[in-house]
């Protein structure tokens, strides 16, 4: 089987030296990087329309026919677990929740040997009816994506009237055990960066984990600018200015957020500095998008159609192979900060989070 054949991304090893994959069942790469941590989209599709993520008219949703169906799907994610050494898988989209059979598709998941950790990332619109069946299901965590607590400022940054449904959604969580629950908010300069403390005391008091994220190169109208991004300095003196922070002691390993004690603990803010401190040399990751291609890094603009291997009739293996090829390929690191980056062509709502 050759590279060109699969649609493979151009394989390069340390300092663009090609070299053989080595005769390893894993997701390694040429780094030494182990990928164990799979994002998963289930859907393009969203019902919010933030701002630095897409137009206020949305996007061309992908067609229904090129998304993985159920079969499709699980069978990638049985792939993923039982040959590639897959121990965590994190549902995303666009919007998850609007998956249709969602439940039932985080059982068949949750029903893997070995089993996953499973976890999903959501705008939490919904999750207060659904919260206790998901958990029924398998789900063991939950990431709700919220960048202001006001409701005026709601409404500007995601076009939508709905921020009583994510607060619902985020009790409803908790309530159903889910631990821990997260909060994923991004400070946009001249919009809500006034707001990193008030967040930060309202997920403290209702005992959710805050994770502040850098605005990323991510967005479907290719307007991000470096001098609108707040970045990771900033919050953290936003933050200061009201606490005191310490770093926790605990291993960051390959988790993307720097975490900070605040006023000595139990409780913690981190900061996800994609951007400004990037953290690719410990990236555990691989993601596989709606329609089944698979990508080694978020900022990549390769991918290997999986999907049609599937519908080609190939075997487990051979999947694998392509699977595993592709991560082999990936670079150090994804040159955000170098001159000659270009922003991924797929926003982030179809690449998923």
């Amino acid at each position: 089987m050759s590279a060109v054949n699969l649609g493979l991304p151009r394989l390069r090893g340390p300092h663009g030296v090609s070299r053989p994959r080595p005769d390893n069942p894993a997701l390694v790469d040429t780094f030494g990087r182990v990928a164990t941590d799979l994002r998963v989209s289930l859907t393009d599709r969203c019902n919010l329309r933030c701002t630095y993520c897409m137009p206020a008219e949305g996007l061309p949703w992908l067609p229904g026919e090129d998304v993985l169906t159920d079969e499709e799907l699980l069978r990638l994610l049985r792939i993923a677990v039982e040959r590639l050494g897959v121990t965590d898988i994190r549902l995303t989209g666009g919007e998850p929740m609007l998956r249709p059979g969602l439940e039932d598709l985080v059982a068949q998941v949750a029903a893997l040997r070995p089993r996953p950790r499973l976890s999903m990332t959501t705008n939490g619109i919904g999750l207060a009816k659904r919260a206790e069946k998901l958990v029924a299901a398998g789900l063991d965590r939950i990431n709700v994506s919220l960048d202001t607590v006001d409701p005026e400022t709601f409404r500007a940054i995601t076009r939508r009237d709905r921020l009583s449904h994510v607060l619902d959604g985020l009790e409803a969580a908790r309530a159903a055990g889910l631990d821990p629950v997260k909060v994923n908010a991004v400070l946009l300069r001249g919009v809500n960066e006034h707001e990193a403390v008030p967040l930060l005391r309202f997920c403290l008091e209702h005992g959710y984990h805050l994770r502040f994220i850098e605005q990323m190169p991510l967005d479907a109208q290719h307007g991000w600018n470096r001098a609108d991004m707040v970045t990771a300095e900033e919050i953290l003196g936003l933050l200061r200015a009201e606490f005191s922070l310490t770093p926790s002691p605990g291993e960051r390993g390959g988790a993307p957020a720097e975490r900070w004690l605040v006023d000595g603990g139990p409780g913690d803010v981190g900061v996800i500095a994609s951007v400004t401190r990037p953290f690719c040399a410990a990236c555990e990751r691989t993601r596989l998008t709606a329609d089944g291609a698979v990508r080694s890094c978020l900022f990549s603009n390769d991918e290997t159609d999986l999907r049609g291997l599937l519908r080609a009739g190939l075997d487990d293996e051979a999947v694998a192979d392509a699977w595993r090829l592709t991560m082999w390929g990936k670079l150090a690191g994804h040159e955000i900060n170098d001159a000659g980056f270009a922003q991924p062509i797929r926003p982030m709502s179809a690449i998923g989070g």
